[in-house]
């Protein structure tokens, strides 16, 4: 944990302290995998002064790829499939990462997993205490994301109770990864859920559900993330960091932060 902080942290300083004449190559989308993409856009800019590829805060799946279809910027990020209308106005997806979806707690609710009906039953509404399932006597404050995100999306198809869930309407809404992370870290009983990463255990509970942790196999819910070019756009700069991105170095980064590299 301390190593991946460590490395992460003197990664962006690099970025953070280049050369006045790079170049900056934004990608722009997704908050799925963001850690990870910017250690690996950090990494990518160390060995390449002329280019400072950057992975601003998310604007969303949706987001990146309205920027690069309009071509208003070269490189986005997504952590879902193109639709073929997507694909048709000439938009290219390459895989780089799975991201299990982690359900992460604050604290202060004394709990390290949940069955899968519990954790339905929580984002229905109908347990409201963490003391109903073994933890603090805290009431639960449920953080949920919008319909379009990624990470829910996969939750509804794939774990069990989430298909046709009604999630409580007292519950905050959260617009971005980053937020419900913040939003859980932030207030005591707190839940969440997005795409995990090593990160995450830091200062939150990452929990067991059904008694799989997320990076255990059989572990129900990832997400895959992606970055997205219009062929007849993409700059040398960007093709030589797509390239970069699926190198054995890159390879090795994602696997050490958690998520699951996809190969070709």
């Amino acid at each position: 944990m301390t190593q991946v902080r460590a490395l992460l942290v003197a990664g962006l300083t690099v970025v953070a302290l280049g050369s006045a004449k790079a170049a900056n190559l934004p990608v722009v989308g997704t908050g799925d995998g963001i850690e990870v993409l910017r250690m690996i856009a950090a990494a990518y800019s160390a060995k390449n002064p002329h280019t400072t590829v950057l992975i601003p805060p998310s604007i969303g799946s949706g987001g990146g790829i309205a920027a690069v279809g309009s071509d208003k910027e070269v490189l986005g990020r997504i952590a879902r499939p193109l639709s073929d209308a997507e694909r048709q106005q000439g938009l290219v997806a390459t895989p780089l990462f799975h991201m299990p979806s982690a359900i992460f707690v604050h604290r202060s609710s004394q709990v390290s997993g949940l069955t899968s009906r519990q954790l339905a039953d929580i984002y229905a509404g109908k347990i409201v205490n963490w003391r109903e399932v073994g933890g603090a006597d805290l009431r639960i404050k449920v953080v949920r994301r919008e319909e379009a995100d990624s990470t829910i999306a996969i939750l509804r198809q794939s774990m069990p109770g989430w298909k046709d869930l009604v999630i409580t309407e007292r519950s905050k809404l959260a617009m971005t990864t980053q937020e419900a992370v913040n939003s859980v870290k932030e207030v005591d009983g707190a839940i969440g859920f997005g795409p995990y990463t090593k990160l995450l255990e830091a200062e939150l509970t990452v929990l067991k559900i059904d008694g799989k942790y997320p990076t255990d196999p059989g572990y129900p819910s990832a997400v895959t993330v992606s970055l997205i070019h219009k062929a007849n756009t993409i700059t040398p700069e960007a093709k030589a960091f797509l390239a970069y991105s699926r190198t054995p170095e890159v390879i090795d980064m994602i696997t050490q932060l958690g998520a699951v590299p996809v190969r070709e």
